[in-house]
């Protein structure tokens, strides 16, 4: 019995009925067997020797989990199954295994996490996170998981719950090994809690002719969606896909839908779609055809806004911007070079000015003069992020969804533009400089920006700016701590982290994850560039998502606690324990 561990007699059990053995096991005598299992309970690790034992049936008394003492399963699919060991008697001796028979530990975690996101329940999705990334599994390949289930399992499609987990996946080099164990946590319960209640999605068959053009298959489907008819968009689109099509021809083809109407659902139409062609990089192929049709029911009862009056009335912004894609596009739009082809101070202010007709000349003139897309998509996210750093805390709290909307669609613009460079989407920058001009009163009065002095001796710990937001209305003192902490030359990449944390353990709202991960997309976008502008520019972002931040903590950390607690179990800590 080399290695294994003698519990000794037959006899003393039958009479004490239960044990504690060393390696953390117990062992019970019952209904004349031996039965050797984990001592903790797998839900939150109180001693089972402290149970019952009844009919087969091991009770922990702390939260009345149940287990069939010969298997280690439970009744109670929130608690997990208990590990349970090998025994065996020779000349009345009881010797037990030391290790397990569960088997392959990684594929008994990935059950788990299946288990927990169909059934919802946060605790069983963070103990197999932990599990998981200690067992050594690539931490895209557990977010591809989450991805798969949301796709299929939200009949209403491409959620709020997937694009925080896609945002959180493609912030995880950010973070530490806490923050990324806390950010597939809080990607993966959003999709559960998205996806609970909704109904399995099925996906439609593409059209059995295949020959049709690719040109002539992107009208139809923009002709399905403009008439709202999503389940013909959806069949168009499966058979864009079997036919072959590239992923930059099918972003081409839905973001020209997304785009044909103005500023559609609030700008969260166009970033749901970036989000989710950001997904396909973590997912194997055969899983691309629901994310792409998960994208297609959101534009059943999409808002348009070219319909509402805030952008008829008191200027008319509908008909100016109707032609000026007529002539961008009766001219032609260049992909452009490298630089913006005007001054980018020049495009910034105009963008962020009173003038909105004069805002579409200059954006209209600059595109037609050979200036890149994406270089002018990129300083309208950065005016887009200065509405937020001038945000002003009179405002209306709900109104730091307006200029939260602002920013992530402009990054979206921009994003999209970088896969495509295709010319429909330059329509996108439009409805983003329309946006942002919509949004001036929210910079009325503006909230001063923190000014560039009292720069420390020595560079602040970052995690000092936690404590900041461990308080309320903390806009300003937070702000005001990172220009001292960038000031007194902190790196970006611990303020990152920090920030990180900042956001993950809080119960954050949607928008939060979308702030953070657009702003650290933006900022890594500017990080290559020198110059002034570009070193404010990367100021701003950051200023920006610590204002946004700063005003929605704290909040009573419910989901961090969580992740916590498997955290803790994990490494076999107790929780019962007197603090």
């Amino acid at each position: 019995m080399n290695g294994w561990i003698q519990a000794g007699t037959v006899e003393e059990l039958r009479e004490q009925g239960t044990k504690l053995i060393k390696g953390g096991i117990v062992v019970f005598y019952h209904e004349n067997k031996v039965h050797a299992l984990d001592n903790r309970c797998p839900h939150l690790g109180f001693p089972l020797h402290m149970g019952s034992l009844c009919n087969g049936i091991l009770t922990c008394h702390w939260h009345h989990a149940r287990f069939d003492v010969c298997s280690g399963g439970t009744l109670d699919p929130w608690a997990d199954d208990v590990p349970v060991h090998d025994i065996t008697v020779h000349d009345g001796l009881i010797w037990v295994n030391p290790n397990s028979r569960n088997g392959n530990q990684v594929q008994l975690y990935k059950n788990r996490l299946q288990s927990g996101l169909e059934q919802n329940i946060g605790l069983v999705i963070a103990k197999a996170i932990v599990g998981l990334m200690e067992g050594g599994v690539p931490e895209m390949e557990i977010a591809a998981i989450g991805i798969d289930f949301g796709v299929k399992q939200r009949r209403q499609g491409w959620g709020s719950g997937l694009t925080i987990l896609t945002a959180m996946a493609n912030v995880l080099p950010k973070l530490d090994k806490q923050g990324r164990i806390l950010a597939l946590f809080q990607g993966l319960l959003r999709t559960a809690r998205d996806s609970a209640g909704s109904g399995t999605r099925f996906l439609l068959d593409p059209l059995p002719n295949t020959g049709v053009s690719e040109e002539r298959l992107t009208e139809w489907y923009r002709d399905c969606i403009e008439v709202r008819d999503t389940r013909g968009a959806e069949r168009v689109l499966l058979t864009a896909v079997q036919a072959g099509a590239d992923e930059k021809r099918l972003f081409s083809m839905m973001s020209m839908a997304a785009t044909d109407h103005f500023y559609i659902n609030g700008g969260h139409t166009l970033d749901f779609h970036n989000k989710a062609f950001e997904s396909l990089k973590y997912i194997e192929d055969e899983q691309r055809n629901y994310v792409l049709a998960s994208l297609v029911p959101m534009f059943g009862d999409a808002s348009r806004s070219e319909e509402l009056h805030s952008w008829q009335s008191p200027v008319n912004l509908v008909q100016p911007l109707k032609d000026a894609f007529e002539e961008l596009f009766k001219k032609g739009v260049s992909s452009g070079g490298e630089g913006s082809g005007i001054d980018d101070e020049v495009l910034f202010q105009a963008l962020l000015g009173d003038d909105p007709l004069r805002t579409i000349r200059v954006l209209k003139e600059a595109l037609l003069g050979g200036a890149s897309p994406v270089r002018i998509s990129q300083i309208a996210a950065l005016a887009a992020a200065e509405r937020v750093v001038r945000f002003h805390t009179q405002n209306d709290f709900g109104d730091w969804i307006s200029v939260l909307h602002t920013f992530t669609h402009a990054h979206a613009v921009h994003e999209g533009l970088i896969r495509s460079a295709d010319p429909w989407l330059v329509r996108g920058i439009f409805h983003t400089a329309a946006t942002i001009y919509l949004d001036r009163f929210l910079n009325i009065p503006a909230a001063p920006r923190p000014a560039a002095v009292g720069a420390a001796e020595e560079v602040p710990q970052p995690a000092e700016l936690l404590e900041i937001l461990d308080k309320q209305q903390q806009v300003a003192p937070a702000a005001a701590w990172v220009i001292r902490y960038l000031h007194s030359g902190g790196k970006p990449e611990p303020l990152f982290n920090v920030l990180g944390h900042a956001l993950l353990r809080e119960d954050a709202e949607f928008h939060s994850f979308q702030m953070y991960e657009a702003a650290v997309a933006e900022y890594d976008r500017w990080a290559s560039e020198t110059g002034p502008f570009a070193e404010k520019a990367r100021e701003t972002l950051i200023l920006a998502v610590t204002r946004y931040l700063a005003a929605h903590a704290p909040t009573s950390r419910e989901t961090p606690h969580t992740a916590k607690i498997a955290w803790r179990l994990h490494r076999g800590e107790k929780l019962f324990g007197d603090e």
